[in-house]
This record gives C-alpha cells, sequence and structure tokens, in this order.
C-alpha cells in the first residue's frame, strides 16, 4: 500500500465526525474575530485527537493551534471557520429562506474549510503516530479571513517562524490547484471631524465631515483612471454624522478597501488614496484620522508544491456525488443566472458540458481562464513559508461565493464528500513531502530564490492593532 492509501483511509475513517465538526460550526455562524464557538468546537476536537493544543495565539482570542509529530519537518495545515454577515439561510432549501433575518452565514463554506484541514492533520497525525517517519504536522484554526485579515496578524506575531510547508484549500465548484493569483490589499477607516451648524441659520459656520467623505468619494472614483488595470478600490460610507439634513454633520467616516497586483504597488496606491484623503480634509477644512483595518499580501507560487497536489488530485478522480447530490445541485443551479454558470466554467479555461451540476473532474493545472482576483491572508503566509493551495468541488457549478446558494449547500452530503476529498488531497501532499526529501527541498530552494529577488514587507504596519471590534461594527 502506498503512504497515501494509507492516510487515506485513515481519512475515511474519521470523517463522520468531522462532518458533524463542519455542521456544528454551520449552525452557529460567527463573524471576524468572534468565532468563539467555532473555536472551542476545533480546540475540543484537537484534544480528543490528542493534539498538543495552544489557544488564543499572536494575541488573536479565538486563534488557536494543535501539534502532533516529533522532529522532522514541520507541516501545517491551515483552517477557518469564520462567517459573512447578511447571510442567514435554511439549510437544505434551494430558495431564499433566512434563518434570522439579516443573520450571519457561511457564504464562503469556511465551515467546511476548517473541519476538512483538521481531518487532514488528524491523518497526518495518526499516519506519524505509527512510526514510519519523523515529523511534526499543526494545524492552525485562523480566524477573521474575510477582510480581517488574521493570518496577517498570526504571521507578524512569528507563528509560522519554524514552518517548513503550509497546505490548505477552498471549498468550490471545481476541483484543481489553485493559481497563486490574488491581490494584496489594505483596508483603511478615514474618519473626519468638522464642524456642527445650523445648515439654513448659520451654514457659515459649519465644516461638513459628510462633504469630506463625499469628496474623497469623489476624488478616489477620479484615480480609478489612472490606475493598473488590476488594481481595485472600494468602499463603504460606516457613519454619515446622522439622518437630520438641518444639522451640518461634523463627524463622518468611511472605509476603502484597497487592491494591488503586488505588495509595491498597493504600497503606492495606499499613498495616492491617503493624499486624496488630506486633499478633501483640506478642500473642506476639516481634519481627517487615518486607521488601518487590515492588510494582506498577493500570493507567491510554488510550482514543485503545485505539481504534487495536481498528481495527489488526478490520482484521487472526483468526491464521488450521486444522483440524489445531483438532483438538489440541479435545484440550486436553478437560481443562478446563466452567466453564473458560464463564469464558474470560463474562470478555469472550461468548456460548458450539458446538463452537469457537480464536478467530478480535476482542471488543468496551466489553465488559461478568466479568473477575476480577490484577495486573501493565505497570500501574507505564502510571503514567509512555500505554500499551496487548491479547490475542491462541494457545490452546485455555478454557485456564487458569499451567496444564500452556498450557504444552503453548506450541510449536504457533497460538501461532507467534498470536505472528505480535500483533507484527503492535503493529508496526501503532506505525507509525500515527509517521505520525500527532494520534493521538500525543492520547494524550499524555489521559495528562497523568489525570496532572495522579492523583499516581504507584512501590509500589516507594526503599529496596527488587530481590529477585535469589527464584528460589532
Amino acid at each position: 500500500m502506498r503512504n497515501s492509501d494509507a492516510v487515506w483511509c485513515l481519512v475515511e475513517e474519521k470523517a463522520p465526525g468531522f462532518h458533524r465538526l463542519s455542521d456544528h460550526v454551520w449552525d452557529k455562524p460567527e463573524l471576524n474575530y468572534s468565532e468563539f464557538a467555532a473555536s472551542a468546537a476545533h480546540e475540543k476536537m484537537l484534544r480528543e485527537q490528542g493534539f498538543r493544543v495552544e489557544t488564543k495565539i499572536a494575541g488573536l482570542p479565538t486563534a488557536l493551534m494543535g501539534e502532533a509529530g516529533e522532529d522532522g519537518p514541520v507541516i501545517a495545515i491551515l483552517g477557518e471557520f469564520d462567517a459573512l454577515p447578511g447571510l442567514s439561510q435554511e439549510a437544505g432549501v434551494p430558495f431564499r429562506r433566512p434563518l434570522v433575518s439579516g443573520g450571519n452565514g457561511h457564504g464562503c463554506g469556511h465551515n467546511v474549510l476548517g473541519a476538512a484541514a483538521l481531518l487532514a492533520a488528524t491523518a497526518v497525525k495518526d499516519w506519524l503516530a505509527a512510526g514510519a517517519r519523523k515529523g511534526r504536522v499543526r494545524y492552525y484554526g485562523c480566524p477573521a479571513e474575510e477582510n480581517g485579515s488574521g493570518k496577517g496578524y498570526m504571521v507578524r506575531a512569528g507563528v509560522f517562524s519554524d514552518v517548513d510547508i503550509v497546505i490548505c484549500w477552498h471549498p468550490g465548484d471545481f476541483t484543481g490547484v489553485s493559481k497563486a493569483r490574488s491581490l494584496a490589499c489594505v483596508e483603511m477607516e478615514f474618519t473626519f471631524e468638522g464642524l456642527a451648524a445650523h445648515a439654513a441659520v448659520a451654514p457659515h459656520l459649519g465644516r461638513s465631515a459628510l462633504d469630506a467623505v463625499e469628496l474623497m468619494n469623489v476624488g478616489v472614483n477620479y484615480l480609478r483612471e489612472h490606475i493598473p488595470s488590476t488594481a481595485r478600490v472600494h468602499y463603504a460610507i460606516t457613519d454619515s454624522g446622522g439622518n437630520a439634513p438641518n444639522v451640518i454633520q461634523a463627524r463622518a467616516s468611511a472605509r476603502h478597501l484597497i487592491r494591488a497586483a503586488d505588495l509595491d504597488d498597493l504600497c503606492d496606491l495606499t499613498d495616492r488614496v491617503k493624499n486624496i484623503a488630506q486633499g478633501a480634509a483640506l478642500m473642506t477644512q476639516t481634519s481627517v484620522r487615518q486607521k488601518q483595518l487590515s492588510g494582506e499580501a498577493n500570493l507567491v507560487a510554488n510550482r514543485p508544491l503545485e505539481e504534487v497536489m495536481h498528481a495527489t488530485l488526478l490520482r484521487l478522480n472526483g468526491p464521488g456525488f450521486d444522483a440524489a447530490d445531483r438532483r438538489f445541485a440541479a435545484e440550486v443551479q436553478k437560481t443562478f443566472s446563466a452567466d453564473d454558470i458560464r463564469t464558474a466554467y470560463a474562470r478555469y479555461g472550461l468548456v460548458p458540458q450539458e446538463g452537469e451540476v457537480l464536478s467530478e473532474g480535476v482542471f488543468p493545472m496551466d489553465y488559461a481562464g478568466e479568473y477575476l482576483i480577490g484577495s486573501t491572508d493565505v497570500g501574507t503566509v505564502s510571503w514567509v513559508v512555500p505554500t499551496v493551495q487548491c479547490r475542491v468541488a462541494c457545490y452546485a457549478i455555478g454557485t456564487p461565493a458569499h451567496s444564500w446558494q452556498l450557504v444552503a449547500q453548506g450541510k449536504t452530503p457533497a460538501a461532507h464528500k467534498g470536505l472528505t476529498h480535500s483533507a484527503k488531497a492535503m493529508a496526501g501532499v503532506a505525507i509525500e513531502l515527509l517521505c520525500n526529501e527532494h520534493l521538500l527541498r525543492s520547494a524550499k530552494l524555489e521559495f528562497d530564490a523568489f525570496r532572495a529577488r522579492h523583499p516581504f514587507r507584512n501590509p500589516i504596519a507594526d503599529e496596527v492593532v488587530p481590529p477585535l471590534e469589527m464584528a460589532a461594527s
């Protein structure tokens, strides 16, 4: 029996308990830095499985780490468990039906993500316990991926400093190795302070903070013409200064999410946005206070790791969806637009297949697709440790990210099959690395060569405090 086959048997043996863990986290969706129930459930599972556990790592109340094994290389598997606001949805229902009006929901599948990562780490732990090889496996429970940049604060605290390789995954509608393409980003809050006055009797005595926010947004919109095509700037007015139009607003705030292709471009674009804020304050005779909330680096590729992940996925074939899985996926897929489905295929350079609702294949490693790029705090980790990430089909083809449809599929048998499949893929890669010194060395050499040419600057500045109040705001 091949080593990967042995660890896959261990995954299958323990999978049902981790399906229950995933469902438990789905039942209690929690936002950035408030994932207390999810973190506690993962801690309980780690202790039950015999890991050495640390909690509140990097000073983050919901971050944790479990380790097993002795000596040898350190392989880390990353998990997440945060949810999104406004996406509450009843499970297994193919139409919009919130459980709680305005409530949270796992619209990015992080309930499945964290449970699968912990299952993979558990299988590797059990394989190591058999004594075939020396090595250590770690599960990192990482909070606040959704614009909270939890992993960036963990990197800054040095929690990955002795890790040799990082492995991670994300639920999706297709299976394959994720291209290392993401945008570096920074989220900033700009708060303007002015002077209140009666808008009719003494408008000349007021200095409008809301005017400053609006002028800043206009300036940023004009900036869009003069930035690289890969860059993005988004904003939200988080405090309009009140709802009384006869009062000149003395305070107003906006958040800007600034994205760029790499860290150098991000630094330049962030400075330009900050200058626009200063200009808006100057025009309105207000003052502006800037506060960074989060920051993420772009992903760094590692070809040796990507090749072994791709080979592992090909050996596994598909998750093994059945007729019942496909029937429910077909019902959910009826709520998608034709563009949702076309874009899902185009993202990976695939040709749409008539009647296909769940994918059993593996998309090409070097696909040339219409890949729309977001941001992830895995990017920051990939600058300090060689990292590989895959996607595994768990949902109907075309399922929009951050949608009620994704929440509705989060406890289905199809999601559980994707969970098990991804755990096998990650555990299989971990075992290959522990058994193949040449592969481990090749991955580290490529990483070292990249870093020799590209110095790293964590986009989260040293003085920035983790925004533990983000969920409440």
